[in-house]
């Protein structure tokens, strides 16, 4: 057996497609499709439904789920520790943190702790949702910051994860204005006139919050959806070029919606309040990430990114 096999069956658990996991793990769907095929011959049981759409774990497959998880995490686990004996910077902390937080939340709320306290000697990788939590599961990051919401699985099990909230946002949905300041697209659109709306991945813990808003907003909603991607400065850049209407963190948007170059697409019904999360393992961290841990144990509340002044 082999780890990778591993890597692989967990991806392909996260996006329920063969051909996004192929290409999420940089090789062909047949050859991708032959690695959980030998996974499957080494368990003895088939792990996944293909019968489905999207595809599903058999029950064979949620019951190795969690151990994968766990032999994978402890592998990768044990050889970052291995690393870390020969790092010349025992001390660095390290994060992952997904690419719209990293340019809006990251900065401030360290320099924040950091004025309190003293400096750290930190790495950020910014990063995709999924990566960030994959990044923390083989222990390529002390901690991962995501926005987060009830909805969004953020496929951490709690018996080895934990978390803590140090922020609040709000997901708006916002559009180029006319010539007179009124909206070019506005929520709920009609049949006849959907909204054109730049939408999230699957895979965007942003983009699962925002579909399950729409899926469970009790008046119907009429999108068109003419543009995805996975990061949100991609679909605030077209939204301010009037391709159309996107929900974009309000800690992103505040210069926008200041200065009249993005407008809101609806009220606040339409509005998804979102937190923002600092991830760990359950396992003891080296000394400096614990030290970090245990200033935010003592920290009096989350930061609140709803104002101007604090970007």
């Amino acid at each position: 057996m082999e780890s990778r096999w591993l890597e692989d069956f967990l991806s392909l658990v996260d996006t329920r497609n063969f051909s996004r996991s192929a290409e999420a793990r940089y090789t062909t769907q047949p050859a991708f499709s032959r690695r959980i095929k030998s996974l499957e011959d080494w368990v003895g049981a088939k792990l996944f439904d293909r019968t489905t759409q999207p595809i599903s774990l058999t029950p064979s497959g949620e019951r190795f789920r969690p151990v994968a998880e766990e032999v994978l995490r402890r592998l990768l686990q044990g050889r970052e520790d291995a690393r870390r004996v020969g790092e010349t910077s025992a001390n660095l902390i390290r994060f992952s943190a997904t690419h719209s937080l990293s340019l809006t939340f990251f900065p401030n709320w360290i320099r924040s702790i950091e004025a309190k306290t003293h400096t750290f000697n930190i790495r950020l990788d910014s990063c995709q949702f999924n990566d960030c939590m994959q990044s923390l599961i083989k222990g390529e990051s002390h901690f991962a910051i995501s926005h987060a919401h009830p909805q969004v699985e953020m496929n951490l099990p709690p018996m080895h994860f934990t978390s803590k909230l140090v922020g609040t946002d709000r997901l708006l949905p916002v559009t180029l204005p006319d010539s007179a300041g009124a909206p070019l697209d506005k929520l709920p659109g009609t049949k006849e006139e959907p909204v054109h709306y730049l939408a999230y991945t699957e895979t965007s813990a942003i983009g699962q919050a925002v579909e399950h808003m729409i899926n469970n907003v009790e008046e119907p909603v009429y999108l068109d959806k003419v543009f995805v991607s996975q990061l949100a400065a991609v679909l605030k850049t077209l939204s301010r070029e009037g391709r159309g209407m996107a929900w974009l963190p309000e800690s992103n948007i505040s210069e926008e919606l200041a200065s009249g170059s993005l407008v809101l697409a609806g009220g606040e019904k339409w509005f998804i309040p979102v937190e923002i999360r600092i991830f760990r393992s359950r396992e003891r961290l080296p000394a400096m990430a614990e030290e970090l841990w245990s200033i935010l144990d003592g920290e009096a509340g989350p930061a609140e990114l709803l104002s101007p002044e604090n970007y």
